[in-house]
């Protein structure tokens, strides 16, 4: 198998470009239409480590998901993804939307730890759990949070403040990307690889989680969402993997903008759910 044509989504999908241009566009109107917005919270010392919350009320009172933006773990922005909180704001849930830094100024480690200080900030904020979702290398990271045992990294967290989500045109098994130029930024090795591939870890108790892949996919983006529903359901997971017909790599997001969508019926019942 040719992994470099199976990841390479950029090169799968031509008009990429206008896509990032419509997404951003949309973003913008969104931002400055939104009902209730907290934008730039920190989390950390550096420019890309914040959160913006959007809110469905005023008085900030909602179940809360957040969301991981994709780029392969070297590109793209948070805010690149505003409008893509429209569809949970439309069933009452909040969404926030993650940043961090980015390949090859850290490693992908270093990124889920960040993520993790993220998720631990915006838990604290709230005070009540989350559901997790996330696109392409927000999928990983969307599966790292859920499979995390929190009070590990804080005896003072739940164990279950992440225990539900969605992974969305995931990369849950890091391995084949070795072969591919995105390791150019990356620097994975075999062993770096699996140590970071969630299809590998183990799972505490009661999660639940759900992965999406557009329909006009790679095999391979379409096998890393089968592959992750069917190891965690043998570890206990309540898991499903679904496809969205006709959707590409990149077009998949706009499921999460559409209030009437599977994937955001999803999100939302997850989120009102372990909300308490």
């Amino acid at each position: 198998m040719d992994y470099e044509v199976e990841y390479n989504n950029r090169a799968r999908v031509s008009d990429h470009p206008a896509i990032f241009e419509r997404w951003a566009k949309s973003s913008a109107a969104f931002r400055g239409a939104a009902v209730a917005a907290d934008l730039g919270v920190p989390y950390g010392p550096d420019p890309r480590q914040f959160l913006d919350i959007f809110w469905p009320a005023p008085d900030r009172q909602a179940p809360v998901a957040l969301f991981i933006h994709g780029g392969y773990w070297q590109s793209l922005h948070p805010r690149d993804f505003s409008f893509a909180a429209a569809g949970c704001l439309a069933h009452g849930v909040a969404l926030a939307l993650a940043g961090y830094d980015l390949a090859p100024l850290v490693p992908v480690g270093t990124i889920l730890a960040q993520v993790r200080a993220a998720t631990l900030t915006l838990y604290r904020l709230v005070g009540h759990p989350i559901a997790v979702s996330g696109h392409s290398a927000g999928g990983h990271l969307a599966a790292a949070l859920a499979a995390t045992s929190w009070r590990e990294l804080d005896v003072d967290t739940p164990d279950d403040i992440v225990p539900a989500g969605i992974g969305i045109s995931g990369v849950y098994d890091l391995e084949p990307l070795i072969a591919t130029q995105m390791n150019k930024a990356l620097h994975l090795d075999a062993e770096e690889a699996r140590r970071l591939s969630p299809v590998l870890w183990p799972l505490p108790p009661g999660r639940v989680f759900e992965t999406f892949a557009g329909g006009a996919e790679s095999a391979e983006f379409l096998r890393q969402g089968r592959d992750l529903a069917a190891a965690w359901a043998a570890r206990g997971a309540r898991t499903a993997c679904h496809e969205v017909a006709g959707a590409n790599h990149f077009t998949v997001v706009d499921a999460l903008a559409d209030p009437s969508s599977h994937m955001v019926r999803r999100l939302v019942e997850m989120a009102q759910s372990v909300a308490r």
